[in-house]
């Protein structure tokens, strides 16, 4: 059984993404919410200390003497059963800790309105020639055209409406960045390395991320802590229970404690009698066919899902893709960088000749295990630091 935590950082967060810094006047930026292999490494790591492992021997590839946690994480080429199957920032109160999600790709806030409008598969005129990839294009119609709202985050009772494909309003489902935590800007010096001293003319700024307690009129919570919501599967037993991590760069100091969770569903009824429904990404998807899921045969149309299931790819909402890489611990190293679809990319697809209830299994099972237990990105390491996380909606009103 999956086990549920919630991570809370003692001090400022130093999440760093994919860029390089260090040199004289360079800027780190922040990356929030950090990558799930993040906390990934966080866990293992912790986990490992914990039973006294030889760390350098398993940086090796050596086998663990631990026979249970030998199961759990294999070697650093070869993981074991343990995966990160959620990871996104969330609000806790009292032993709750509710998910909050950036808005998807296919949500449009506006400031001269409160409600969100979703983005709907649409069919092209004859007429109209287009460059787009799928047979439908998603559309925005909304009565006010304004500038789209950054900075806005869904409320565990906002997501669940998104995943029902309900109306949503920003007052009542949504919260902002600023509510969340504040960037806190820090000096950092190069060392000289054979003088263990100082480097002169190098001085670089980071950003950290200061998170911190809410206090929402429109929530049932009150004076919150902010932090990070994950699941871990495969593991059982294993995971560090109301105790310290080290989390981010330079290793500052994270609370993890066991936490209950309610997980939003989508209208599971709908889907098996409308034979459509909405993918959507997250945590970053790393897929062979770029853009494309896991399962998109060689048309990029037609869709295997588990159990065989059959369904066709209409429409998708992607944004800009965004690189992935890290720091390999055991090897010391950097880590590849692959391009990924962002957290929040929308696939809209249909299966009208499935048996619906056939293919509400195989999406639960699309839900429980991301894309790795379909064929299409072989790097079963990425799999298990939590990356291509997806979860199922329906399909909005009116789409």
């Amino acid at each position: 059984m999956p086990e549920h935590r919630f991570v809370e950082p003692l001090d400022v967060l130093f999440a760093r993404g994919n860029k390089l810094f260090g040199e004289a006047g360079q800027h780190g930026e922040a990356q929030m919410p950090p990558w799930p292999s993040v906390a990934a490494g966080a866990i293992r790591s912790r986990m490992l200390a914990d039973a006294d492992a030889d760390l350098s021997a398993f940086a090796r590839g050596e086998a663990l003497a631990d026979a249970a946690l030998r199961e759990a994480l294999g070697t650093p080429a070869e993981p074991g059963s343990f995966r990160i199957g959620w990871f996104s920032l969330a609000r806790r109160s009292g032993d709750a800790a509710e998910p909050l999600f950036a808005l998807p790709a296919d949500l449009n806030a506006i400031e001269k309105d409160d409600e969100i409008a979703y983005l709907n598969p649409q069919a092209t005129p004859s007429k109209l020639k287009a460059s787009a990839a799928s047979e439908r294009l998603a559309v925005l119609r909304c009565a006010k055209a304004d500038k789209a709202l950054g900075g806005l985050w869904l409320t565990g009772a906002g997501f669940a409406a998104y995943l029902r494909g309900e109306n949503l309003h920003r007052q009542a489902h949504t919260m902002k960045t600023g509510d969340l935590w504040k960037t806190d800007a820090r000096i950092g010096i190069a060392l000289d390395p054979e003088k263990r001293s100082a480097a002169k003319g190098r001085l670089y700024t980071t950003e950290g991320i200061a998170l911190g307690k809410i206090n929402t009129q429109h929530s049932q919570f009150t004076g919150d802590d902010v932090g990070f919501v994950l699941s871990v599967a495969g593991a059982d037993g294993l995971v560090p229970k109301d105790d310290l991590v080290r989390l981010g760069g330079d290793g500052r100091g994270a609370r993890m404690e066991t936490a209950m969770v309610s997980w939003p569903e989508p209208d599971w009824h709908r889907i098996a009698k409308e034979r459509r429904f909405r993918l959507v990404l997250t945590t970053p998807g790393l897929f062979d066919g770029g853009w494309q899921p896991s399962g998109i045969q060689a048309d990029g149309v037609t869709w295997y899902g588990p159990n065989n299931v059959r369904a066709r790819l209409v429409s998708a909402a992607v944004p800009r893709a965004q690189v992935i890489s890290g720091w390999d611990l055991a090897q010391r190293r950097p880590k590849a960088a692959l391009r990924a679809a962002p957290m929040g990319t929308v696939y809209w697809l249909e299966a009208p000749n499935a048996d619906g209830q056939a293919l509400v299994a195989a999406l639960r099972k699309l839900v429980e295990k991301g894309f790795g237990c379909l064929s299409g990105y072989p790097d079963r390491a990425r799999l298990a630091e939590g990356f291509n996380n997806v979860m199922v909606a329906n399909w909005a009103a009116g789409g």
